[in-house]
């Protein structure tokens, strides 16, 4: 029979959540992770795998930077390389305006501390995108990101967990989450589990039980799409944006082409669906030939779209609960969250298990969402989608 009891219940078993739970277990504790569907069946298992750090928004740098760290020895952690590949990350500038903007951008960053965003001229941008067009007149990169394979990377995550004997409850929906004395009690498709600990990790669902736990916030279920071409001459070595328009570009090894960045299709959470919208998709697809014209010879074999959970303000909740202790928030990563999940795990078992962290959280504290917060407090410097 099932042990329904643990120091710590996750809800969610995408890439936060399954860090979080690995981490935890490193910790010593035992935990349960519940998840109405299967590891990473939704953003965590489609997303284009980016691991970058580069245009960040300036809050979310410093965990950005942990996270690298992590990655850059990530199978030390988990056993498994998740497909992890160093390549520059690239942000491209069309017009001289849009590289001041990346130029002002770089010296803010250099002005807190961080170095790893670089201006490129014309001559460095052509030296790292040979086929890049030409009039595109420079751009900013961050060279030591890379991307990975994001459902080899969450199921190694989950495994590695399970093999510190985190249990997995699949196919099992958090109905409701309800505190009895010390103890949070979810009540899910396959009965009640109990914890000390509880944290939500809901992606596109999150919002239901932030509710359940006295503070709504509003998630924004969102489908980025993404496609796939053929196989091409091998052009591009890097992870190529665009500072004036969403796009998320790589070349892998065997000549494909995976495009997104942001651009969206229908999410309807209700029914685990999303739908495409061809409309935006030629739009994905404009910017990718604006780039680069060699993709005007480049056929569309896939393309998808995953169900992601956006905040208005384009910025994560990393936070313990404001009204119940014990309780803590890891969701609405809006698109961008795949290469924080490291560091983002390790933080929240620092929380779990010590009720503090060094680390600096605060700009994504739940409460800046209350009716009495300060809406201003918060605004994003946000970037193109589906990339990390």
């Amino acid at each position: 029979m099932t042990n329904r009891t643990a120091d710590l219940l996750v809800i969610g078993g995408g890439i936060h959540g399954c860090s979080a739970a690995l981490h935890a277990a490193m910790r010593g504790l035992d935990v349960v992770v519940i998840e109405k569907d299967t590891v990473g069946r939704h953003a965590s298992g489609v997303n284009a795998g980016g691991v970058r750090r580069l245009g960040r928004h300036y809050a979310e740098v410093p965990i950005s930077q942990r996270s690298m760290e992590i990655w850059h020895r990530i199978e030390d952690l988990v056993d498994d390389d998740c497909g992890f590949q160093r390549a520059p990350q690239i942000k491209v500038a069309e017009s001289e305006a849009d590289l001041d903007e990346l130029k002002a951008r770089a010296a803010h960053l250099r002005a807190m501390g961080f170095e790893h965003e670089v201006v490129l001229d014309r001559g460095e941008l052509r030296a790292h995108l040979p086929a890049v067009a030409e009039h595109c007149v420079g751009g900013l990169a961050s060279l030591d990101d890379g991307f990975a394979q994001p459902y080899q990377t969450t199921f190694a995550f989950s495994r590695k967990a399970r093999s510190l004997g985190v249990r997995f409850e699949e196919n099992c929906r958090a109905q409701r989450v309800t505190r009895v004395g010390s103890d949070f009690k979810v009540t899910t498709d396959r009965g009640v589990f109990s914890g000390r600990r509880l944290l939500n990790c809901g992606g596109a669902w999150a919002g239901e039980i932030a509710r359940q736990l006295g503070e709504p916030v509003e998630v924004e279920p969102t489908a980025p799409m993404m496609l796939v071409t053929g196989r091409m001459p091998r052009f591009c070595t890097a992870v190529v944006g665009n500072q004036s328009r969403p796009l998320s570009f790589k070349q892998m090894a065997n000549g494909t082409v995976v495009i997104g960045g942001g651009l969206r299709g229908r999410a309807l959470p209700e029914t685990n669906v999303s739908e495409l919208i061809f409309s935006e998709l030629r739009r994905t697809a404009e910017t990718a030939i604006a780039i680069f014209p060699i993709m005007k010879g480049a056929s569309i074999v896939r393309s998808w779209a995953g169900i992601e959970g956006r905040m208005p303000d384009g910025i994560p909740v990393i936070s313990p609960s404001s009204t119940q202790e014990g309780a803590y928030h890891a969701f609405g990563f809006s698109s961008h969250g795949f290469q924080m999940g490291p560091g983002v795990g390790e933080i929240m078992a620092e929380l779990v298990a010590t009720g503090r962290t060094n680390a600096p959280i605060a700009p994504f504290a739940i409460t800046r969402f209350a009716p009495e917060a300060d809406a201003s407090g918060s605004s994003p410097t946000q970037t193109e989608g589906l990339s990390a």
